[in-house]
Formats: structure tokens, C-alpha cells, sequence
């Protein structure tokens, strides 16, 4: 667990307005918490303390229940993985060069540096064989960006800090890897600190958000579910937007829906059960009729309106 007891960071010659201002939160293991906000908000300010990078003016930040300041800061940063939206390959290292970084600054060994590195490369998709000998100028960003993941995760490191690092890639790689993530999430079950400014990002990823305005304070920290339907804030109902509704259908399963049992002939509009009620708001606006079929596979388990909808999403 990572807490944050009242952590304030003022820079000189800002006439005492702080980065960060006053930040209390508990991080818990093995979830994914984003920090989002407008620019200005303090969160890779509030990221980098962590690691220690930019130290707080006031406030503690313990891991464990231990003060961050007590510890070595060559070991506290190398026991943590670090991903930026820049990557910072070594363009002269090769792929397995770049994930071998820190397990030989750790002094391990090298069949051991030479298995996790293989082991790495396979997790995040980029098989060895294929990708080890290759140069970071011959990858594609999204290529790149998952080299990165992987040399975050080369010592398996109980923390990642992740610095909107999917936000200079085109959308459609930025959602393969936004769903790369979680996969790997469900694998290796990391405390990830992620910092974006892309709110539908961070309702997708995070399993708490913690939302920040300018001059780094915190306006509501909670699950999604719970932001989009109860915000705390005029600034967090403004900063969600008018959308703020249809983004929660994303979080709801149409597999715990309770749906209309299908009466005579199924609709033809068809959407998956494995999918979410947006999914099956943006059928139902496809429709001839207002209704779409949800089906596993072929079976039709039943049919979602306009009144399903609504029902669920309350």
C-alpha cells in the first residue's frame, strides 16, 4: 500500500502556491489508481514523489507503512518500475538490452538476466525471438511503448508508476495497449500508479480515480463507478462532462443486466453479452425498432431497450 499523509510540494518563487497541496490518499495493492486532471493539477508531481524523484516540501509518503525517506534512494527507485510517455529507450540498446537494464544493475547473473528478459518479451506480446535483437529505431511506438512496460517489470517490482505513457500513441494502439495493460494486470497483479489527463483512459483502466484540480488538490478519489454517478464537486461534474452518464454504461456488464424475455421472433439487431451497456445503447440507436438481441453466441439470452437501459443504469 502506498499513503500519502498530507503531502504538500511548493516550488520556490511561487509565491506559496503549491504543486501539491495537502494530499491524503491510501493506494491499495494490487490496484490500478489513476491520476487525472486538467494541466497544472500536480499529479506527475504527486507521481514522482513516490519514487522520489521531486521530494515533498511537507507531508509523508510511506510504502507498507514505511517512510519513503528512510530508504536508500538508488534501491527505492530501482525496486519500482517506471514507465514515461517518451519510453527513454537506449536508441544504441538492443530490445533485450533495454529490459536487461536494471537486473544488471541489481547484479544478477546472466542465464538469469537472459530468462526474465525472454519471459518479459513473450508477457507483453513481443515474442524473443522475433524482437530481442532488434533496435528501438526499428519498433513501432505502440512496440515501443510495450518494451517499456517490460523493462518496467524486469526485477517483478510490487510498484509500477506509469506517466501517461499511451499518450503520443495514434488511438487505435493506444486502446490495444490500454487493454494490454489490464491483461497483464490480471497476471501479475502490480500496485499501479498511472497519471493521465484522458478521463475516459483513466475510467477504463482504474480501479480507483483520483481526481485533481489546478494547484494540486484533490477533489474526489473513488471507484469510476461511483465518480460518474455521485460526483462531489461542481469541478468534477464539469470535468467529467455531459457524457458523464453514457461513460458509466461502459462500466456495466450486460451479462448482469436483467433483460427482457424475448417474445416471439428475437430482433435482428444483435449485440454480445460479453460486452457493456453502452455496447448495447449504441446497437439499440442502430435498430429499426428501438431493440437489439443479446446473444452468447447463438443463443439469444434475451433482448435490451431503451427501458433496460435506463433500469440498469440507475
Amino acid at each position: 500500500m502506498i499513503t500519502f499523509d498530507h503531502v504538500t510540494k511548493r516550488y520556490d518563487g511561487t509565491g506559496g502556491a503549491g504543486a501539491v497541496q495537502d494530499l491524503s490518499l491510501e493506494i491499495p495493492s494490487g490496484e490500478i489508481v489513476v491520476l487525472v486532471g486538467p494541466s497544472g493539477c500536480g499529479k506527475t508531481t504527486s507521481l514522482k514523489m513516490i519514487n522520489r524523484l521531486i521530494e515533498p516540501t511537507s507531508g509523508t509518503i510511506a510504502i507498507d507503512g514505511v517512510d519513503t525517506r528512510s530508504l536508500d534512494v538508488n534501491q527505492l527507485r530501482r525496486s519500482i518500475g517506471y514507465v514515461i510517455q517518451q519510453i527513454g529507450l537506449f536508441p544504441h540498446y538492443s530490445v533485450a538490452e533495454n529490459v536487461a537494464t536494471v537486473p544488471h544493475l541489481t547484479g544478477w547473473d546472466k542465464p538469469r538476466v537472459n530468462a526474465r528478459v525472454e519471459e518479459l518479451l513473450d508477457l507483453v506480446g513481443l515474442p524473443a525471438a522475433d524482437y530481442a535483437r532488434r533496435m528501438p529505431a526499428e519498433l513501432s511506438g505502440g512496440e515501443r511503448q510495450r518494451v517499456g512496460v517490460a523493462r518496467a517489470l524486469a526485477v517483478d517490482p510490487n510498484i509500477m508508476l506509469m506517466d501517461e505513457p499511451f499518450g503520443a500513441i495514434d488511438p487505435i494502439a493506444r486502446d490495444r495497449l490500454q487493454n494490454e495493460l489490464l491483461r497483464l494486470q490480471r497476471v501479475v497483479r502490480k500496485t499501479i500508479v498511472f497519471v493521465t489527463h484522458d478521463i475516459d483512459e483513466a475510467i477504463k483502466l482504474g480501479d480507483r480515480v483520483a481526481l485533481l484540480s489546478s494547484g494540486g488538490v484533490l477533489q474526489q478519489y473513488a471507484a469510476p463507478a461511483e465518480l460518474l454517478a455521485r460526483p462531489a464537486s461542481p469541478f468534477v461534474e464539469s470535468f467529467l462532462g455531459e457524457a458523464r452518464m453514457v461513460r458509466r454504461l461502459s462500466l456495466i456488464q450486460l451479462r448482469d443486466v436483467a433483460l427482457t424475455p424475448v417474445n416471439g421472433e428475437a430482433p435482428k439487431t444483435r449485440v454480445d453479452a460479453g460486452g457493456t451497456l453502452r455496447d448495447a445503447l449504441d446497437a439499440v440507436l442502430r435498430s429499426a425498432d428501438g431493440s437489439a438481441a443479446v446473444v452468447d453466441g447463438d443463443r439469444v439470452m434475451g433482448v435490451v431497450d431503451g427501458t433496460v437501459i435506463r433500469r440498469a443504469s440507475q
